[in-house]
């Protein structure tokens, strides 16, 4: 499969993409599909991700599963189960007998009313020697239809009233938590912010209606500033439960209005200057805009892959929290010298890093990308990945300095480099919620 890329990357590359992605490839010329990559499903995941599970954890639509490996006798697994069974008396019923039978606890259970019929939503607990593939066929004999088994954890344990509330905590403290909640919500699926006007210009996505849009595995959404959120999920079609969840966080983002963290970080360089790390929004275009003035052709050529002139154009969706997370580096005057952005790309996340030619080459690069990549940590993306071009010494010195395992394509110049997340931990990495100080760093909070 071939990998995606940022809207702002894709702009000025010309990807060809599903439905709207392919208005902005009209836009750029010299580059088409210059790089096919595996699909590491990334940001943002959780315990209720899009990414495949391995063999023996998973049981959908054509799908089977052995016993888990090497399992101890006596030893017991969490599974999450959804099947549609018929709404009359004793169905439920003969669901939960058949499953009794097989010494399978239940532990919560959510439903789903359908026209038709039920959705029912298991949390269970099973003896570790039931396959997956037996799970399923206990609940297909039991009468339930279109059944999903899939592993669970004890995140799943938090019942589902308890992770609404904190899912909308979070979000009431950034707007940019919107695609992450509605994935914790909803589980495995693919979730991507179309804006009103498209990047580098192009048609617009097609309207949606105020109450939103809902067709099987797919939902649109009339996105808080006026474009379009789209959530699909492979297989399993949305609920008219789920349905209106996601539209009652769509309706609480917009009533929240714009909102970033207001924490920032002092940090001293080597040479005695402090800098202050801080999350970046709509309000910092100018200065923003202004350091591009600054910049030289070639700073900007690296960082935006295409003609200069074109960079300031992207700087809207770069600094809006609704496509990810701006990180700004700004002097004791002020004055902003770099900026590094942790941007969704639908079920992938992409990390770039701009600073101005006068403070290179001072950690500015490594400090940013560090906390980006904390960043993604915190929000459970299994992999970064960065589009550079090859004679980008800087990126890439900065990218191994992360210590962690690293995947290169490159084609015709351009480089692709994909930090993996999930094998080994980001000690390195700036958490951007840590409390405590480090030396030669303190940290102020509004």
């Amino acid at each position: 499969m071939t990998r995606e890329i940022s809207e702002v990357t894709r702009a000025k590359h010309g990807r060809p993409a599903r439905h709207w992605r392919q208005q902005v490839s009209e836009l750029a010329a010299g580059f088409h599909t210059w790089w096919s990559r595996r699909h590491g499903q990334a940001p943002p995941v959780s315990h209720t991700d899009a990414r495949p599970l391995p063999a023996g954890q998973q049981a959908g639509p054509s799908q089977g599963s052995s016993a888990t490996p090497h399992a101890a006798a006596g030893e017991r697994m969490l599974w999450r189960v959804r099947t549609t069974v018929q709404d009359e008396p004793g169905s439920l019923a003969a669901l939960c007998t058949a499953l009794a039978g097989r010494r399978v606890d239940i532990l919560s259970l959510q439903t789903h009313p359908l026209a038709d019929g039920t959705v029912d939503e298991f949390l269970l607990r099973a003896p570790a020697e039931l396959a997956a593939t037996e799970l399923t066929r206990t609940v297909s004999l039991a009468g339930g239809t279109d059944a999903w088994v899939e592993r669970a954890d004890a995140h799943d344990l938090v019942d589902a009233p308890t992770r609404v509330l904190g899912l909308a905590a979070r979000m009431a403290l950034d707007a940019a938590e919107l695609p992450l909640a509605l994935r914790q919500l909803l589980g495995r699926c693919t979730i991507r912010s179309l804006p009103a006007t498209p990047v580098g210009g192009g048609r617009a996505p097609q309207a949606v209606p105020v109450e939103g849009v809902l067709e099987d595995t797919v939902m649109r959404l009339r996105a808080p500033e006026g474009g379009v959120i789209t959530v699909e999920r492979p297989y399993l079609r949305f609920t008219p439960t789920e349905f209106a969840r996601a539209r009652a966080l769509v309706e609480l983002d917009t009533r929240l209005g714009p909102r970033v963290p207001h924490s920032q970080y002092v940090l001293t360089l080597p040479e005695g200057n402090a800098i202050t790390v801080r999350r970046a929004d709509a309000g910092d275009h100018e200065a923003a805009k202004a350091m591009h003035d600054r910049c030289s052709s070639r700073t900007l050529s690296m960082r935006y892959h295409g003609p200069v002139g074109d960079a300031d154009r992207y700087l809207n969706h770069l600094l809006s929290p609704r496509f990810g997370r701006t990180l700004a580096v700004h002097t004791t005057s002020g004055r902003i010298v770099g900026l590094g952005h942790l941007l969704w790309d639908g079920d992938e996340t992409e990390v770039a890093l701009l600073v101005e030619d006068d403070w290179q080459q001072r950690g500015i690069g490594t400090e940013l990308l560090g906390r980006l990549v904390a960043m993604a940590v915190e929000a459970g993306c299994e992999s970064v990945y960065a589009v550079t071009q090859a004679s980008n010494t800087g990126m890439v010195a900065a990218m191994r300095g992360l210590g962690l395992p690293l995947d290169y394509q490159i084609e015709e110049g351009t480089l692709v480099i994909t930090a993996r997340l999930d094998t080994v931990p980001v000690a390195s990495t700036r958490s951007h919620e840590a409390p405590q100080e480090r030396s030669g760093e303190r940290i102020a909070r509004d």
